[in-house]
């Protein structure tokens, strides 16, 4: 997030160029440079904000609770520690780290993690970390190392056949140089308790008995590719923009509701492509009043944004899991869109 708008119109850019490995069969950002990226206390991800999120984390605690009662957590990127302080309140001894973390919190060290730190628990938390590492593989092999080669890890990413099957191309952004499939964790895990789906789909989890990471090697059967029509949805929805109209004949303004990395993109894209967008709306307080990288976007608050959009102008929603909440929030009065594409 950016206080000033020339910053965020100005911010870091880079390329990606997406490649599967055909040793191991992981796909990545072949362009990726890590001296672009800094998590820092101007990198807000915090998600906690919303209710149907913190639904989202109650059923993370199920799992938890299954597999790591009783024993002690290292949470690898906690954030801003709301998960943490989460698991805290729920009885679990757990520390964490992270360097983009602000406050003050005892068990709480704001650095990057490395093996070298003595950092160790019976049981990892890696919760949306792995797909911003380069080399996730001999990143594990630091924790596993740091962790004395053994206890349990809980992983969690963003899905790539579920950015695949909904065409979300906004789900392509250079924070995340990883991109995960299900199938990629049996392969680095000999040993895998549990696996499945989070959060509508969009997310994937596993727990693993960490002693067990192993190379992953490709076969011919895990083979990726993004469906052709990947990117049709940014002219389709630039079109929408453009041609849509309020029942006067006047142009219709147009909302994007979701201030994190999928805003980002979208908003980015839409500008491209010559179609304009009025405002950003967020309800995580560290994202108002400040402007969003690449559009240069100021982000409002909800109540702030509803008074300069006028009744049935366009709510893009980057998130079909806030569909609801939004509605709700906003009073029912607008024509909302989610961005996903739906297969019939």
């Amino acid at each position: 997030m950016f206080a000033a708008q020339s910053e965020a119109l100005n911010c870091v850019k880079g390329d990606v160029v997406l490649s599967q490995d055909m040793e191991t069969g992981l796909i990545f950002n072949r362009a990726f440079n890590a001296k672009l990226i800094e998590y820092d206390s101007d990198y807000q991800n915090e998600q906690a904000n919303s209710l149907s999120f913190r639904n989202h984390l109650s059923e993370v605690t199920k799992i938890i609770q299954r597999y790591f009662s009783g024993k002690s957590l290292v949470e690898i990127g906690c954030g801003k520690g709301f998960f943490l302080k989460h698991l805290l309140s729920k009885g679990f001894d757990v520390k964490g780290i992270d360097p983009a973390y602000t406050g003050e919190h005892p068990t709480i060290i704001k650095a990057y993690f490395e093996p070298n730190l003595s950092l160790s628990g019976e049981a990892i938390i890696l919760r949306h970390v792995l797909e911003h590492v380069p080399d996730p593989v001999t990143f594990l092999s630091g924790v596993k190392k740091a962790n004395g080669n053994k206890g349990y890890i809980y992983i969690e990413v963003p899905c790539f056949d579920w950015i695949c099957k909904h065409r979300a191309w906004f789900d392509i952004y250079y924070e995340h140089v990883n991109y995960f499939r299900l199938q990629d964790f049996y392969r680095m895990f000999e040993k895998v308790y549990e696996a499945g789906y989070l959060f509508g789909g969009q997310y994937l989890f596993v727990v693993a008995d960490l002693a067990t990471l192993q190379h992953p090697k490709f076969t011919e059967e895990e083979m990726a590719e993004l469906p052709d029509d990947f990117t049709q949805g940014i002219n389709n929805l630039a079109d929408v923009i453009k041609n849509s109209r309020y029942s006067t004949g006047a142009p219709r303004q147009s909302a994007v509701w979701g201030g994190a990395s999928k805003g980002v993109i979208f908003t980015l894209f839409m500008q491209r492509s010559g179609a304009t967008i009025n405002c950003v709306i967020d309800v995580n307080p560290e994202k108002q009043d400040k402007y969003i990288a690449g559009s240069g976007l100021l982000v409002y608050t909800p109540e702030n944004a509803l008074k300069i959009l006028k009744p049935k102008s366009n709510i893009f929603i980057m998130n079909e899991n806030y569909v609801s909440e939004i509605i709700t929030q906003s009073g029912n009065k607008y024509n909302y869109l989610k961005v996903i594409h739906e297969e019939i």
